[in-house]
């Protein structure tokens, strides 16, 4: 049998704080275990609030973080074991980031499309200049747009939600089994937000990538996710199946969570749960 897609066991991140005299320990993640299987191609979502351990957790996956206690396997391989240049490409073609402030995440002085060119050059087979255009406009269509509407664009000169498509599509140039994205839509127009969740269903579906969702929002999390986590304070309170979870929480955390969205108007919990979202075949036909 193969070994899972990722593997975390009892994985936590302490920090030390304090001087000499008053030194404690600080647990940004502690003791979190969960598992994706190769072959489920499911959307993961980690839920919490400011604070509460998932971007560590995030940057953890990503091996950008040490775990302090635990292991961290991505498919068998100890991500502690990986030190020389070439395994940490090896790993970073197939796990691949998208981070929440598109703006941020690229350099404003920088064409945007020279991003794409040199994540093909790095990380793909492709060599040549048509080679590398190839790849980049491939990306590119896959979340609904093309190399000649970004071509020589600065960061400024498209719209925060094309300039989200353009780093899930650097993300997918070197077609990565598992996408870590951390509050991918927080920055973004409410009134795009549906077009960037449903892309992540459709990249799931079609492209059989599994994505691990990071989010504070349970409206996206009950339309997205396949599994869920809840944590607080670097602890998972709870976790299983999305809609189970979020429709019958048992913590008091998820239970409050869950409430502070809901209104006391009982025929209103599931319009309010889920908000504004569909998932119609037009909806993900017209991102492809």
């Amino acid at each position: 049998m193969s070994p899972p897609l990722l593997e975390v066991s009892n994985a936590s991140k302490i920090y030390a704080m304090g001087g000499l005299l008053s030194r404690r320990r600080f647990a940004a993640v502690a003791d979190v275990s969960f598992t994706l299987e190769e072959d489920r191609h499911e959307i993961f979502t980690i839920i919490g609030e400011s604070g509460s351990g998932k971007t560590t957790l995030a940057r953890m996956i990503l091996n950008i973080v040490p775990a302090t206690e635990g292991t961290i396997r991505f498919r068998g391989v100890d991500l502690a074991t990986i030190r020389k240049r070439a395994d940490r490409l090896a790993f970073m073609r197939q796990v691949q980031p998208i981070f929440q402030n598109p703006f941020e995440a690229f350099n404003p002085l920088k064409r945007v499309d020279r991003y794409l060119y040199m994540t093909a050059l790095h990380f793909t087979d492709a060599r040549t200049a048509d080679e590398v255009r190839a790849k980049a406009d491939r990306a590119l269509r896959q979340v609904g747009l093309s190399l000649a509407e970004v071509k020589g664009r600065f960061p400024h000169e498209l719209s925060g939600g094309q300039l989200q498509r353009v780093a899930v599509a650097r993300s997918l140039i070197s077609s990565p089994a598992l996408i870590i994205a951390d509050e991918p839509v927080s920055m973004v127009d409410a009134s795009i937000r549906m077009s960037i969740v449903n892309l992540f269903k459709a990249l799931r579906d079609t492209l059989k990538v599994s994505i691990i969702y990071i989010t504070h929002d349970l409206a996206t999390a009950y339309y997205i996710s396949d599994r869920i986590i809840i944590m607080k304070k670097g602890e998972v309170v709870e976790s299983g199946n999305a809609r189970e979870v979020l429709a019958h929480p048992t913590h008091p955390y998820s239970i409050l969570l869950k409430n502070s969205v809901l209104s006391p108007d009982p025929s209103r919990r599931d319009e309010l749960l889920a908000p504004q979202f569909s998932s119609t075949e037009k909806d993900i036909a017209a991102l492809r």
